[in-house]
């Protein structure tokens, strides 16, 4: 039986001493640490922890956010550990799951994580929507583009004398990007 603690932060920036700290209190022997974002669950040293615990474990987190950001992610990664008989015991939250009470409040702290991201997006969409409707967000705009260039390249792609692939390196455009401008120029001038 082992102590393991997970460390995340979001960014490079952010630092992980506060959760280093807790680890000491809890007198953990392994620590796998990452400065990645947790909104998906491929994160190098996730796997890594996933895969060390073994029956027995404890593993002790600073709150349940550490392990994901969606209620999905976090099942998921909690089935896996429960599958190995780990226990999880969160700070934070005061959670552990060697009780039915731990395992409940731990389901619904990860749908209230999932909600607050969820919200947190919904409240960008509606500041983006704001900016543009004053005329103060216009998006990513597209990079200019030399029709004539593209016009003479169309029409040796169209004869067969060069492949799209060939066509899409002369331009310096991405495949999506290519075929987006393709019809556009198909559009505008054929």
């Amino acid at each position: 039986m082992c102590k393991i603690g997970y460390i995340r932060v979001s960014t490079e920036h952010q630092e992980t001493a506060r959760q280093e700290a807790l680890m000491k209190q809890f007198q953990v022997e392994r620590i796998f640490a990452e400065k990645m974002s947790g909104k998906n669950a491929n994160r190098p040293e996730l796997k890594a922890m996933l895969e060390y615990v073994r029956e027995g474990d404890t593993l002790y987190i600073e709150s349940i956010s550490r392990l994901g950001r969606s209620t999905r992610d976090l099942l998921n990664i909690i089935d896996v550990l429960q599958q190995k008989k780990v226990t999880i015991v969160s700070s934070k939250e005061n959670i552990d799951t060697n009780t039915p009470q731990g395992r409940f409040v731990l389901s619904i702290f990860a749908a209230l994580s999932e909600l607050e991201r969820e919200q947190t997006l919904q409240r960008q969409r509606e500041g983006i929507a704001i900016a543009k409707s004053q005329g103060k967000y216009k998006g990513r705009q597209p990079l200019p583009i030399d029709w004539i260039k593209f016009g003479e390249l169309y029409e040796q792609w169209k004869s067969g004398a060069i492949t799209a692939v060939w066509f899409q390196k002369e331009m310096g455009l991405q495949a999506n990007t290519f075929y987006r401008r393709l019809k556009e120029y198909e559009r505008k001038f054929t």
